[in-house]
């Protein structure tokens, strides 16, 4: 069930792509972000992520947090094998962070500068569960009190290189700490739900993984929860 759900994820992942591809082929070339800086970007390349990341952590009031290390393989494994040796609660704490791009935004929305209507989003969502892009359009349409049309909200998979040149972190690599760009997070709220009230996302590098306390990951990260997925 696990290995299905997995299967399910990489090609739904993989039609997202090439419809954002399509849909990003028609925006201007001003359409394309200036990111900002970001710690782990403008210094050594061999800077050791995981004390780069704990440091931004615990600057920001984040204490109960940890990182491990997993094999190279670890995204060919089943959830219920990461589950085990991340010592995860269940596959539901399992969590990643995808990057995604309003491809009908308002030709002066080209960056991340207005949280409430910005061109990209990070959203978390768990593994087991199906991201529903629907639920944060009209979320963010309610956000801006309807002044803007529902047919500029088309939230969808940014590319590749889009991401990681928003975030500065490669593709299953992504975490919402220490983001090159300052892009605002949506957390699905099926995750603050969990319990116990810690989970686990990426963590700067493919096989680095950070573990979380909710509350203090919403404290610092402040970000938009919204109910934005099923399973």
């Amino acid at each position: 069930m696990e290995a299905a759900l997995a299967e399910l994820e990489r090609v739904q992942l993989q039609i997202l792509r090439r419809i954002s591809k399509l849909e990003l082929s028609h925006l201007p070339q001003n359409a394309e972000p200036i990111p900002s800086s970001s710690p782990l970007t403008n210094g050594d390349a061999s800077s050791d992520v995981e004390a780069c990341l704990s440091n931004i952590l615990r600057s920001n009031g984040v204490n109960d947090f940890i990182f491990k290390r997993v094999a190279s393989d670890y995204y060919d494994w089943p959830l219920e094998s990461r589950r085990d040796v991340l010592g995860a609660a269940s596959v539901h704490h399992l969590c990643k962070s995808i990057v995604l791009v309003n491809t009908q935004a308002l030709s002066n929305v080209i960056d991340c500068s207005d949280r409430n209507n910005s061109k990209y989003y990070v959203v978390v969502v768990q593994y087991t569960a199906r991201f529903n892009a629907e639920t944060v359009k009209n979320f963010l349409y309610t956000l801006n009190n309807g002044k803007i049309s529902k047919k500029k909200f088309n939230l969808r998979l940014a590319p590749e290189e889009t991401s990681i040149k928003l975030t500065g972190y490669e593709h299953n690599a992504v975490t919402c700490i220490g983001m090159q760009t300052d892009i605002p997070v949506i957390l699905d709220e099926a995750i603050v739900k969990l319990d116990p009230d810690f989970f686990w996302l990426g963590g700067g590098e493919v096989d680095l993984k950070l573990g979380i306390r909710t509350s203090e990951f919403i404290n610092f990260v402040k970000p938009f929860i919204v109910s934005c997925s099923g399973t």
